[in-house]
């Protein structure tokens, strides 16, 4: 299923996401999310209610599943508790499927592309090293500072970077691959294109309303922005 959008242009540079999008990691995110929230005394919950209300800021939606306001303190401790499950689990997840040919087909096609993740900074750049990956980015950045807020403000700096390092970089050149309705919010707010991809956090029906092309896979997602894996 996709929505309208498909056959768009080539783009000039690719911002991929991570969780959920480059690594297969849901059944990780959704234990470390229960594990969060039996810190809150809250019960767990099963994959089609994570996927059905998940959203950012993340900590609205602790708050919709805890069923009343967090403190800053129990806010706090859902953010730990969250990343310390995580990592203890990491390992059980990879890479997803096509995402190697993915990132060479990016690449073959004299593309840039990065990668952003909300995930903690100084835990992203030593696995995706660990993956074998890290050379395809010309940057790559995790979270750094207050997490469970909107990514806008941090695709933003991200780009800027890029740019930076690269060259400037026209909105109409880049394109975001991420998994939930809000990467769709922080592209349109920086006027950058974004494919969503239904793999991760969030089911086709409620990416299909963020009103931009819809993917099932990574290799689909590239179509969609014009990018063929049989280019060379």
């Amino acid at each position: 299923m996709t929505s309208s959008g498909a056959g768009a242009a080539v783009t000039g540079h690719v911002v991929w996401d991570w969780n959920g999008t480059l690594f297969d990691d849901f059944p990780l995110l959704l234990a470390s999310a229960n594990a969060a929230l039996a810190a809150l005394g809250a019960g767990p919950i099963d994959a089609h209610r994570y996927r059905t209300e998940f959203h950012r800021p993340v900590r609205s939606f602790y708050v919709r599943l805890a069923g009343r306001d967090l403190t800053d303190d129990e806010w706090e401790q859902v953010d730990y508790v969250f990343h310390a499950h995580y990592d203890e689990l990491l390992h059980q997840a990879s890479l997803a499927t096509d995402a190697p040919t993915a990132l060479a087909a990016v690449g073959e096609r004299g593309l840039s592309q990065s990668l952003l993740s909300m995930w903690r900074h100084e835990r992203l750049i030593p696995h995706v090293r660990t993956l074998g990956i890290e050379p395809f980015f010309a940057r790559v950045d995790g979270l750094r500072g207050v997490a469970g807020g909107p990514k806008e403000p941090h695709l933003r700096a991200h780009l800027d970077a890029v740019a930076a390092a690269l060259q400037p970089l026209h909105p109409d050149e880049v394109v975001l691959v991420g998994d939930t309705v809000d990467d769709a919010a922080a592209a349109r707010a920086l006027g950058v294109r974004c494919v969503l991809y239904a793999g991760g956090e969030m089911p086709a029906e409620r990416l299909l309303a963020a009103g931009v092309p819809v993917a099932h896979s990574l290799l689909e997602a590239l179509e969609l922005c014009g990018i063929s894996a049989a280019a060379g």
